[in-house]
């Protein structure tokens, strides 16, 4: 999928990627609507990051599940 354009299926697409590559077992907390389209760049650099590696140590995936909490939406 071209993840190129910021827009809510892209970010669907990235999210779930990420989920599955990094098999995040509290996937429920990380939904596409939970993150600002303003950040999309951000999680596409996490994205890219994941994409490209075979393994993750637990530390690597806490660290990115960190950043990933950094560009939710700020809840009301």
């Amino acid at each position: 999928m071209d993840v190129s354009r910021n827009n809510e299926e892209s970010i669907a697409h990235m999210i779930e990627a990420i989920k599955t590559k990094l098999r995040v077992a509290s996937g429920a907390a990380i939904r596409p609507e939970f993150f600002d389209e303003s950040k999309y760049e951000d999680l596409q650099d996490i994205y890219e990051l994941v994409s490209g590696k075979e393994r993750f140590s637990v530390s690597e995936i806490d660290a990115i599940v960190s950043e990933l909490g950094k560009l939710r939406k700020p809840q009301a």
